[in-house]
């Protein structure tokens, strides 16, 4: 398993595998995404490895853990283990061992979100919070709740959202939107461009210049989807 684990890069580390974990770990898999769990119950740890998941029954708290599961190759790193103090502990090992790897960290209470941010976390969720506001959208929007389901859901098949990044080189550098060509082409709509300084354009004009490195957030359909991918 570890001689497996070596050879990996630009992967996912996975900490817990508890109903969270698990979901991701499902998404990532859905996606055909590579991820390595770890999980110390020796229970779930069988059950993992005999359904075919790279994983390691080792403490996610210990640096030597991190290295045997790739950190320092990794594309990032999720923790989602029950304790709000090993998130933190787990979150300051892994920024010290890749400074720029993504962490995604969980809090299970809301005063300990600064904590994880505070530690090196690019981003904290709180399950509960989300959760609520969830439930509280779905009576307040339940058609917008719907739209967004339809078209974040990787199981459906008529509309999809995806995101995409203009790498260095592309033809589409430099120009606009128009230009690029993108919807009588591809059939896909941009509905938000994220650029390489951290500006969001929502709803971008047909006028709007794209550059490397800018994050195109795209809807249309799943084949239209796959094409325009290997295009940008």
């Amino acid at each position: 398993m570890e001689k497996k684990i070596s050879k990996l890069s630009d992967h996912y580390i996975i900490c817990g595998y508890g109903s969270i974990g698990k979901i991701i770990v499902d998404e990532l898999d859905a996606r055909k995404m590579k991820n390595v769990i770890l999980e110390n119950n020796e229970k779930t740890y069988e059950d993992l490895e005999s359904a075919g998941h790279l994983s390691l029954p080792l403490d996610a708290t210990l640096d030597n853990t991190l290295i045997k599961a790739g950190i320092k190759k990794a594309k990032a790193i999720v923790i989602t283990v029950k304790s709000d103090s090993d998130n933190v502990f787990i979150t300051l090992t892994a920024r010290e061992l890749n400074p720029h790897i993504f962490i995604l960290a969980r809090a299970s209470e809301e005063k300990n979100e600064i904590k994880l941010k505070r530690a090196g976390a690019t981003r904290v969720l709180s399950p509960y919070y989300i959760g609520g506001k969830r439930m509280a959208q779905i009576l307040i929007k339940p058609t917008v709740v719907d739209f967004i389901d339809i078209a974040t859901l990787e199981n459906n098949l008529e509309l999809q959202m995806e995101e995409s990044v203009i790498s260095s080189g592309s033809s589409l550098a430099g120009k606009n939107i128009i230009q690029s060509n993108l919807r009588r082409d591809y059939g896909v709509i941009i509905v938000l461009i994220k650029k390489h300084n951290g500006e969001m354009i929502f709803n971008p004009q047909p006028t709007e210049i794209l550059e490397e490195y800018d994050v195109l957030v795209m809807m249309g359909k799943k084949e239209d989807m796959i094409r325009v991918s290997s295009h940008i």
